[in-house]
């Protein structure tokens, strides 16, 4: 399992000391970027790319097939967003069996949109997270329906497109928190028979109650990780490809959560913990 970071100027700084063990740079597929940390590191490209609101057909798939090549990035990877927006007159915490069904039509045919350009072997869906219809911080951006973080839709896409899953760990957390269920429960509940990738960040409780992933590790996150990576180990669930610590970024959005100290510190903790997974 191949371990990456997010590419930040911080990150790049300590590649160059030959201060961080990392395998690769994940990318957004912004070719600039890409570019530029190719000069350091190989590349993990994470593509922008989301299934549920119906506009896949204006992607650029020429780019993303491209970048795959560029950069050997081994899947095309969607989000499992279906947004309110996109879905007029359904509540966000719908439970009415009919809207459940229409979201996962809808799901179905915009990963299907890209299974016929690439192939279901070259495709991962990742759960996303889900806020609940009270939070007062959550953006336009953030209000996913309720149907779109369910196993049982998650487990439906899989199984009728053939795409494989990529598990991050903090939007399930995040998930599991806002639907009520136990967290252990939520992630084995999900289609981890089929994970491909996976992601980690810190998960931090902010003073307004409201949940904040892509944070610094803390020490209540270790043990989700580790609980996650033993379950690989003992082949109740699927190998991942890659693990991306999912912190920093590039931009004033993303300065204040670029520590360098962070990022020296916490890096070599999830090498450490990868390479004992490796030799059990």
């Amino acid at each position: 399992m191949e371990l990456a970071i997010n590419y930040s100027p911080a990150a790049a700084k300590l590649v160059k000391k030959k201060d961080l063990p990392i395998d690769r740079f994940k990318c957004p597929d912004w070719p600039w970027m890409v570019e530029e940390a190719l000069r350091l590191k190989p590349v993990a490209v994470h593509f922008t790319l989301s299934a549920g609101s119906g506009k896949l057909h204006e992607t650029d798939w020429e780019l993303v097939g491209r970048l795959m090549e560029q950069t050997g990035t081994p899947y095309v990877n969607m989000h499992i967003d279906p947004l309110q927006k996109d879905f007029p007159g359904i509540p966000l915490d719908t439970r009415d069996p009919a809207h459940v069904q229409l979201v996962t039509e809808r799901l179905v045919q915009d990963v299907g949109a890209a299974f016929e350009r690439f192939g279901a072997d070259k495709m991962i869906a990742e759960n996303v997270t889900y806020y609940g219809p009270d939070n007062p911080k959550i953006s336009t951006h953030d209000k996913t329906l309720r149907p779109g973080v369910l196993p049982e839709v998650i487990r439906t896409l899989l199984d009728e497109t053939g795409c494989g899953l990529l598990l991050d760990i903090p939007h399930a957390r995040i998930a599991a928190h806002y639907l009520g269920v136990n967290e252990r429960e939520y992630f084995a509940s999900l289609p981890v028979e089929r994970i491909k990738e996976m992601h980690v960040t810190g998960l931090h409780t902010l003073e307004n109650g409201y949940l904040q992933d892509h944070l610094a590790m803390l020490e209540s996150d270790w043990p989700s990780l580790d609980w996650v990576l033993e379950r690989i180990h003992s082949g109740e669930w699927a190998t991942s490809w890659l693990l991306a610590f999912e912190y920093g970024g590039v931009g004033k959005k993303f300065e204040w959560r670029s520590d360098p100290q962070v990022i020296a510190a916490q890096v070599p903790q999830l090498a450490q913990r990868l390479n004992g997974f490796l030799r059990m």
